[in-house]
C-alpha cells in the first residue's frame, strides 16, 4: 500500500480525474513525467509506449483526453539516451535485425531517423530524437476530427519536448 503524499487525495480523486496535461512519453523508466514536471496522482494523463509515437491506441488515449477529461494541454515528450530510437538508428544505418516485435516499433520511429538523416547532424541519435517528436506533434495536430476541432476552436495547445535525463531539464521543440 502506498502512504505519503500518494495517498494524500486518494478519496477525493477516486470518484474522477481532472489532468492538467496529457503528455504521450517513452516507457523508459528513468522518465516519469508525474515526478519530472513535479505533479501528483491526477495532475497528468500519461500515455507511454517505447519510443514514444503516436499509435492508434495513444491516439484514442490522447482524444480520451480531450473529448472526456478536458485536457488543455498535450505533449510529446522524447528523453535523451533513448533505446528504442537508437535501435531505430541502429536498423536504419546498419540493417540490424531485431527479434520479436521490435521490428514494428522501431519501424514507427523511422520516419524521424530518414528527417535526421537528411539534416547530417553530428549526433544522429540525438537528431532523431528530436525529430520523433516534431513528427509526433505533427501527427497529433493533424488528427482528426477531435483534436484538429479542439486546436481550431482553440480549446488545447500541443507541444514537444525532450526530457534530458543528465540534467532533469525538458527543452521545448
Amino acid at each position: 500500500a502506498f502512504t505519503g503524499s500518494t495517498a494524500a487525495g486518494r478519496a477525493e480523486r477516486a470518484g474522477s480525474q481532472y489532468p492538467i496535461v496529457a503528455v504521450l512519453s517513452c516507457s523508459d523508466s528513468r522518465v516519469s513525467p508525474e515526478l519530472l514536471f513535479e505533479q501528483g496522482p491526477g495532475d497528468i494523463f500519461v500515455v507511454r509506449v517505447a519510443g514514444n509515437f503516436v499509435n492508434p491506441d495513444g491516439l484514442a488515449s490522447m482524444e480520451y483526453a480531450i473529448k472526456i477529461l478536458g485536457v488543455p494541454l498535450l505533449m510529446v515528450l522524447g528523453h535523451t539516451n533513448c533505446g528504442a530510437v537508437a535501435a531505430a538508428v541502429e536498423v536504419a544505418t546498419s540493417r540490424a535485425e531485431l527479434p520479436g516485435h521490435l521490428p514494428e516499433l522501431v519501424a514507427s520511429i523511422e520516419p524521424a531517423v530518414i528527417t535526421a538523416h537528411g539534416k547530417h547532424p553530428s549526433d544522429l541519435v540525438a537528431a532523431t530524437i528530436e525529430e520523433n517528436v516534431r513528427l509526433n506533434v505533427k501527427r497529433l495536430i493533424d488528427d482528426t476530427p477531435i483534436i484538429a476541432d479542439a486546436l481550431a476552436a482553440k480549446k488545447i495547445a500541443i507541444s514537444g519536448g525532450v526530457y534530458d535525463i543528465a540534467t532533469g531539464k525538458v527543452g521545448l521543440i
